[in-house]
């Protein structure tokens, strides 16, 4: 066993090697290769191995949901699931939501009800409210804002936010 000092080094005082795994992302529909460190969170190998940007790093505590992305459809806070356990499902990212150029149904009702500020919350908070509507839970404006509430917008546009996500829902 290798004994650790109080700097985090072996007794020959080299650092540990932290091992490196071989992971297939399916991202947005491509398959991408990578080699990562084993620690690499899936927001860190969007943003900094892919090149995808546009999932941000808030609170890097999971509290705020500006990393939310859709794994196989389902809501995931990016910045605490490992990139590794990723492996062999469908990640899509506010980047990949709307192919060709034209827009979501959601990322339009957010334009057309104002629903951000400062923007930087609204890739997550539009994956959000995608995988909200898609899990059936956008029935009332109290169901809206209990589901959204790992969402935070500092600016406040959440009477824009809930009325972008009931006006999408309405259009289908």
């Amino acid at each position: 066993m290798t004994q650790l000092d109080a700097a985090g080094t072996t007794s020959t005082g080299a650092a540990p090697e932290v091992p490196q795994v071989e992971v297939t992302l399916t991202v947005n529909d491509t398959e991408h290769h990578l080699r990562l460190d084993s620690r690499v969170t899936l927001l860190d190998a969007l943003r900094d191995h892919l090149g995808l940007t546009d999932a941000k790093k808030g609170c890097d505590q999971g509290a705020c949901g500006a990393c939310t992305v859709l794994a196989d459809g389902k809501r995931v806070v990016a910045c605490l699931a490992l990139a590794a356990q990723y492996e062999g499902r469908r990640i899509t990212t506010i980047e990949g939501l709307a192919p060709n150029g034209e827009l979501h149904p959601m990322q339009a009702a957010f334009a057309r009800h104002d629903a951000f500020q400062c923007g930087y919350c609204t890739p997550g908070q539009i994956m959000s409210a995608v995988s909200l509507v898609a899990e059936g839970r956008a029935g009332s404006d109290e169901d809206v804002r209990e589901f959204m509430s790992g969402n935070i917008c500092r600016c406040g546009a959440y009477p824009n936010i809930r009325a972008a996500i009931r006006d999408a829902l309405a259009e289908g």
